[in-house]
């Protein structure tokens, strides 16, 4: 937050009650998260910032009725890109819900169409309702274990330093890049320092050795966390660790028991990745404030890890507290356990109002479609080599197989050794045991490459799924009950420029193009859901497990950096070993 001379005179007239304030709020319940406590005074706002809590009298007066008046949240580690929308359009999802700020790493979009990818991100969230900052991505490719769109070396990232809104380097997912002290990684992580900026970390199955590595990097926070015990460890080590509320990764039940009066100031939240249906259903952050509450968690505490202890972590000196010197971004609640934004104000303006945006105009803001300009490297990204199904045969000299299986609701997979069906030395998939054949396929510089491996757990009775969603390379992944429908659910993905397809019968039953690097689509959010719930009507027909979202867990199976077990389109991928295993076991 910075002020003029003349900004800063009138503030400190207004605080000390020589002029009226610009807008004053009465009769409100001021949530203190310095001490958790209540403070019931008028909160005095001038050019948008808070000057005072007290007596005072204002140009302009809001009745807070007896509300509570928190500080707005923030979203500390989110992909934009797994809404499936632009920046623009995701602020109209969380701003009515009292998330004015989110910590946004590109890397979705990075490692498909590096700088130009980032440079789309930071365009297209300036000047919007939401405050969106930027950690740079960290590890583009995630390992050399995989192909990406894009390699960023320290020196493509050093010009983004300079951005106002970049504030550090983002997840660390490299560990033996760090570990093993790479040249390129320690560029990086000198820069970010030379920056005075925060690098965040994946500290995904790391034991305490590798925990004081990464702190010994000045790494410090960790949204990977699985257990209570892990979180300790990384707090002790000082590190902050960001309780992870997502749609695939959901792990603040087992992690809230770590969270407790003497230790709370270290743990915030963040969702990571989040699709649009479950932004519109549950909510972002004050899903995550009010699930905490529901499971016993102090909410004044809660509230705190939103808001003050988020921006502490990222170095926002400006935000995350209703008081004097802080930007007046706060919200109006009825009450500390539902956590439903009534009001939501920023820089002092009303800017939502239960659940809306408001425009300028004071009207409720509509959702329009608008035309965005968007380089051609972030278009037309899906380019195969020229497949067939001859492609996706897996060889096999006996029946037993090394197989990937989900764990539902979470990013760990386990590596499982299995008999499997084999007629003339290669793999048939099996609806009866859960054994079905899964392909990712390189879909950037046309090497040809295909991986393929079996997966257990979906629970998938017939059809294929294939997406361009596959993290962190987002190439195309794909699963399916018979060689025929993956064959055409790949060739559809080509077709339609990246997306979701779902495939039975040889038919394409349901479809979400989105053209944006084969992640977002240009359009409003209300129509990319309306594609989506028919995306969900197709997987009924697929007689999928329903005990998890099937479409994000497949995004996963893909990203090489968290356990066990996962497919690259350079084959089989043994996390804990860090090394390609065949599917023969």
């Amino acid at each position: 937050m910075s002020n003029t001379k003349t900004t800063l005179k009138k503030q400190l007239a207004v605080a000390n009650k020589k002029i009226p304030a610009d807008l004053v709020v009465k009769n409100g319940k001021i949530i203190d998260v310095f001490t958790l406590s209540i403070i019931e005074a008028d909160i005095a706002i001038a050019d948008g910032v808070i000057v005072g809590i007290g007596q005072y009298d204002g140009n302009n007066v809001v009745d807070a009725k007896g509300k509570y008046i928190s500080p707005t949240f923030i979203d500390g580690h989110v992909h934009i890109e797994s809404s499936m929308v632009t920046p623009k359009e995701f602020s109209k999802l969380l701003v009515p819900r009292g998330v004015t700020t989110v910590v946004t790493d590109p890397h979705e979009i990075a490692n498909v169409s590096g700088k130009s990818g980032i440079e789309f991100m930071l365009q297209n969230s300036d000047s919007i309702p939401l405050d969106v900052f930027v950690n740079l991505p960290s590890s583009v490719p995630a390992t050399p274990f995989e192909s990406s769109g894009s390699v960023l070396k320290a020196a493509d990232l050093a010009p983004f330093f300079s951005h106002p809104r970049v504030l550090g380097l983002a997840e660390v997912m490299d560990f033996p890049a760090v570990r093993d002290g790479d040249d390129d990684m320690l560029d990086k992580l000198q820069a970010t320092n030379d920056a005075n900026g925060v690098i965040d970390g994946h500290g995904s199955g790391l034991d305490a050795t590798g925990v004081n590595i990464y702190r010994t990097a000045d790494i410090s926070t960790d949204h990977e966390c699985v257990t209570a015990e892990e979180a300790i460890e990384r707090i002790q080590r000082g590190m902050y660790v960001l309780i992870r509320q997502g749609s695939v990764a959901k792990d603040l039940k087992q992690l809230l028991p770590a969270v407790n009066e003497r230790n709370a100031r270290r743990f915030l939240f963040c969702t990571d990745d989040k699709h649009l249906d479950d932004l519109l259903t549950e909510g972002s952050i004050d899903y995550n404030v009010r699930f905490a509450i529901e499971l016993g968690l102090d909410p004044l505490i809660a509230i705190q890890m939103a808001s003050l202890n988020a921006a502490e972590c990222y170095g926002l000196k400006d935000r995350g507290a209703v008081a004097p010197g802080y930007k007046a971004d706060f919200i109006l609640l009825d009450d500390l356990t539902d956590i439903s934004a009534a009001r939501v104000y920023q820089n002092g303006e009303l800017i939502a109002e239960n659940g809306e945006l408001i425009a300028e105009n004071g009207e409720m803001l509509s959702v329009q479609e608008e035309q965005i300009d968007l380089p051609t490297e972030l278009m037309n990204s899906v380019r195969l080599k020229k497949f067939s199904i001859k492609n996706l045969t897996i060889p096999l000299q006996h029946n037993r197989a090394n197989i990937i299986e989900i764990n539902p609701n979470s990013l760990i997979t386990n590596h499982i050794v299995e008999e499997v069906q084999v007629k003339q030395n290669e793999f048939q998939s099996s609806v009866e045991n859960d054994q079905l054949k899964m392909a990712v396929v390189e879909r950037h510089h046309l090497t040809g490459n295909i991986g393929l491996g079996i997966v257990k757990g979906f629970q998938l009775k017939d059809g294929a799924i294939a997406t361009t969603i596959a993290h962190d390379s987002h190439n195309i992944v794909a699963v399916g009950t018979n060689d025929e429908d993956l064959a055409k659910a790949i060739a559809a993905i080509e077709e339609i420029g990246g997306g979701i397809v779902i495939v039975k019968g040889n038919e394409v039953i349901g479809s979400l193009p989105l053209s944006i690097g084969g992640l977002m689509s240009p359009h409003p959010y209300n129509e990319v859901n309306s594609l989506l719930k028919q995306l969900h009507g197709a997987l009924h027909e697929l007689d999928i497990s329903q005990k998890f979202n099937p479409l994000l867990t497949l995004s996963f199976l893909s990203l090489p950096v968290i356990p066990c077990l996962k497919l690259t389109d350079k084959g089989l991928f043994n996390v804990k070993e860090f090394k390609h295993i065949t599917v023969q076991a």
